[in-house]
């Protein structure tokens, strides 16, 4: 299918639904927050038919958005204004230097999308950047994040990554500032990756990371409007529900790694048939101080059982990833996760 390429032709629900799309998973459930529901089904609607989209036409409509929003009747602020009016009231020094601080202070919001990469989408772009490249953005990462990243990375090429790190006094504040912004070039591009993304999966993916209400409210009214769309979402949505298809092996290994507070809270908010699922693979005395703890624990809000159940989520995720736990259907056949959304 031939993406397409001329923003004219969208309707205003399809332009947001392009929009939604290309700013990441983390800002879009932030947008759908404050949306009404028949908004969200909307535009939601749009981006299970919208189609392969190209860069181009990603970009024009950044720029379409831009140039509404800095209409005559509008106040918009610019580098350009902002510079021009330090220097004249604070001195030719004294307002570069506080344009350096806002300008590197920008990239704040680019190293905080990036924390929302996959890492091992993020690897595979690493891999072919030089060392150095890739220690300075690694250490712009927070340290978790940086760590699976690296992990992932070919091991010959991690060990000079290392060593570039420890040595990262010689890197110039230009190399750096060259760095960030050919990132945020790359990044950017990455973000307009429709071409090659199933617009169900992005709206699964979206849908995957509100609040649970939210999402109920938002499916019920998708499945009124196209109800094979919403089939499909569902289809690829992993919840907290979707570990009774994990074999015991699996379980057995999510027991090992998932903190024990978190899986009394997970379980006390899951259904019977999940939580014997992880009961029956642990030892009796084990098996027994979860059902008295269980049994002890008093009433729990639901946030945090939401809370609790999308940490081991991520973590089954993790470990599918890596081929340590396998999901099967009714164990007759693998099943072929396709990975999308955090929320249990």
């Amino acid at each position: 299918m031939r993406a397409r390429d001329d923003q004219t032709s969208l309707s205003g629900p399809e332009k947001a639904a392009v929009l939604i799309m290309s700013v990441g998973d983390a800002y879009a459930s932030q947008l759908f927050a404050v949306m009404e529901a028949d908004e969200i089904q909307e535009i939601s609607q749009s981006m299970s038919e919208l189609g392969p989209v190209s860069a181009v036409m990603v970009e024009q409509l950044f720029a379409e958005f831009s140039e509404k929003i800095s209409t005559p009747n509008n106040l918009v602020g610019t580098p350009e204004a902002t510079e021009r009016l330090l220097k004249k009231v604070m001195g030719k020094e004294r307002g570069d230097k506080i344009m350096n601080s806002v300008q590197t202070s920008g990239y704040d919001t680019m190293w905080t999308m990036l924390e929302d990469v996959n890492e091992q989408l993020l690897a595979n772009y690493l891999k072919n950047e030089y060392p150095q490249t890739v220690a300075v953005i690694l250490t712009k990462l927070r340290p978790k994040h940086a760590a699976k990243v690296m992990a992932a990375l070919p091991e010959s090429l991690s060990l000079e990554v290392v060593d570039r790190m420890l040595d990262m006094d010689s890197v110039t504040k230009e190399v750096s500032d060259d760095v960030e912004e050919t990132l945020r070039r790359e990044f950017i591009s990455t973000l307009s990756k429709s071409e090659n993304k199933d617009s169900h999966e992005a709206v699964a993916e979206i849908i995957n990371s509100l609040d649970r209400s939210t999402e109920n409210r938002l499916m019920a009214r998708l499945e009124e409007s196209d109800q094979d769309a919403a089939n499909k979402i569902k289809k690829l949505m992993f919840t907290f529900d979707d570990l009774t298809k994990v074999d015991a092996a699996g379980i057995q290994t999510l027991l090992r790694v998932v903190e024990k507070k978190t899986l009394i809270v997970a379980l006390k908010g899951a259904s019977e048939s999940l939580k014997w699922k992880f009961l029956e693979n642990m030892t009796q005395r084990t098996e027994q101080m979860m059902q008295d703890d269980l049994a002890a624990m008093g009433p729990v809000r639901l946030r945090e059982v939401d809370e609790a159940q999308a940490k081991i989520v991520a973590i089954a995720k993790d470990l599918f990833a890596k081929s340590e736990i396998i999901f099967s259907d009714d164990g007759e056949s693998e099943l072929i996760y396709q990975g999308v959304g955090n929320r249990g």
